[in-house]
Order: C-alpha cells, then sequence, then structure tokens
C-alpha cells in the first residue's frame, strides 16, 4: 500500500522559476488523495528559506517539516558528531551553518560551491582533511541542468577529486544515501517498502530510493533526464514517466488496484 510520496523539487516540480507543466496541479492531487508529502532536495545552493519562498511563489505551500535538504541533514550531523564546518560550500548557502563553532573537531563539508569552487578553495579543503578533518559531502550529483537548459557540472566531481587526493571518503548525507531517504519518513511513520520517489536523476533519485528500500521510484522525462537514463544505473526505475502529472496518475492508479485488487484482473 502506497502512504507516502517523495518528491524532487529541481527538474521535477519547476526548472529555475518556471513551474514544470502540471506540477502545482499534481502536488495537489496528491494532497487531496491524503498522502503525505515530503520534499527531498539535493539543492545545495538555496537557503531552506528561499526553497519554501520560491515553492510559494509557484503555488505550492510547504511548509519546514515537509522539506529535507543535505544542508539540514549535515547541521544535525554536525552538532551530533561536535564538529566546526569548514565550508566549501555555495556562499548563499554559508548561513545555515551559523551557529556550528563551539565543537571539539573540524569537518570539511562540500556542496556545490559554483563560482567558489577555484584551486585555492579546494586546497584550504584538502589541507584541512590531511591534517585529519572528517569529510562530509552534502550530495554526490554528476550533473545538473543549469539556466541555459544544458548540464553543467554538480559537485560529485569536486567531491571525487578530493577524495582522490586525500584518501579519504565522505559520509554522504544527501541522496542517494539510505538515511536521507529514511529521515524523510522517519515522522511519518511510514515503512519505505509503502513509499514511493519520483525524480529526474536515475542515480540519485531513483536507484538511491529503490536501494534504501523504498517500493518504488519512478523516473520522468523532465529535468535533467537523457534518453537512456533509465538503463544506466541499477536498480532501474520502477516506471518512466512523462512527468510529475503522469507520475501522479501512475501513484493514484496503483493506490486504486491495491485498494481493490479485483480491478486488477
Amino acid at each position: 500500500m502506497i502512504r507516502a510520496v517523495l518528491l524532487d523539487l529541481v527538474g521535477v516540480i519547476h526548472d529555475g522559476d518556471i513551474p514544470i507543466t502540471g506540477a502545482v496541479t499534481a502536488v495537489e492531487c496528491l494532497r487531496k488523495a491524503g498522502l503525505p508529502l515530503r520534499f527531498v532536495s539535493n539543492t545545495t545552493r538555496s537557503p531552506r528559506s528561499a526553497i519554501i519562498a520560491q515553492l510559494a511563489a509557484l503555488g505550492i505551500e510547504v511548509t519546514d517539516e515537509e522539506l529535507l535538504t543535505p544542508a539540514r541533514a549535515a547541521v544535525e550531523w554536525l552538532r551530533r558528531h561536535g564538529r566546526r564546518p569548514h565550508l566549501l560550500v555555495h556562499p548563499d548557502l554559508e548561513v545555515e551553518f551559523s551557529g556550528l563553532d563551539s565543537g571539539s573537531g573540524r569537518a570539511v563539508v562540500v556542496g556545490d560551491a559554483g563560482e567558489a569552487f577555484n584551486h585555492a578553495s579546494l586546497n584550504r579543503a584538502f589541507r584541512e582533511l590531511v591534517a585529519g578533518a572528517d569529510f562530509v559531502a552534502l550530495a554526490t550529483n554528476r550533473t545538473f541542468k543549469d539556466a541555459d537548459g544544458l548540464l553543467s557540472l554538480d559537485a560529485g566531481a569536486f567531491v571525487a577529486g578530493l577524495e582522490f587526493a586525500s584518501g579519504r571518503s565522505p559520509v554522504v548525507l544527501g541522496k542517494p544515501s539510505p538515511d536521507f531517504f529514511h529521515s524523510a519518513l522517519a515522522d511519518l511513520n511510514c515503512p519505505a517498502a509503502e513509499a514511493v520517489m519520483v525524480g529526474d536523476d536515475a542515480e540519485s533519485d531513483v536507484a538511491g530510493a529503490l536501494r534504501a528500500g523504498l517500493g518504488a521510484a519512478l523516473l520522468v522525462r523532465t529535468g535533467k533526464y537523457r534518453p537512456g537514463d533509465e538503463t544506466r544505473f541499477d536498480p532501474p526505475p520502477t516506471a518512466l514517466v512523462d512527468d510529475l502529472a503522469a507520475a501522479t496518475d501512475w501513484i493514484l492508479e496503483a493506490r486504486r488496484t491495491e485498494t481493490d485488487p479485483g480491478d486488477a484482473l
């Protein structure tokens, strides 16, 4: 039985400040069906307040507890382990880490720093790592769909470079970490097997969700999706659908069939 839905944001609900066709209505349909939603994004350039405001401007009201980001997971990790962050993140995201300067140790935190990725900033992070700091990656996505509609390098390439140079493996806090998906469901009392993930990234969103034990993961043909993505990673998506509107139809039909198995005969 499908009891909860996890939704990626960029590439599924919106591209930049433009909602993807049918996405706002699809979210409304899922809510009207009584399905609790969690918005799970690997976005590491914007603080939570900006993400919530952006969604509100698109016509989607999201509460603080409905949104899970890698930055939020990182703050909780740093507090739990008593670490002060050395940040290699986008300048707009630094506000999320304020008030964390009293830990007993250091941790390098890497996100999508954009133009802040340069030799000097990477070398400072490298030196922190070889001096013994912990290594935390907000996400390891390979690419993202940029404002010009083309794919650009995401944080994963820079995380991999630091890992290679330092010989240290990072703790990954965003998708595809199983803990990230489980955290999204923690306050819903929903087993992973009864949740569905909808995303445009076949590796982080879809294969990651299925490896985390979610019952289904749908790959949309919007956002960063490119033909053939559905066959590139294992496990493959439960279904390939055109967009969030089609994913919503799939979810609601699956629930209807579960409620009335006779319809499936």
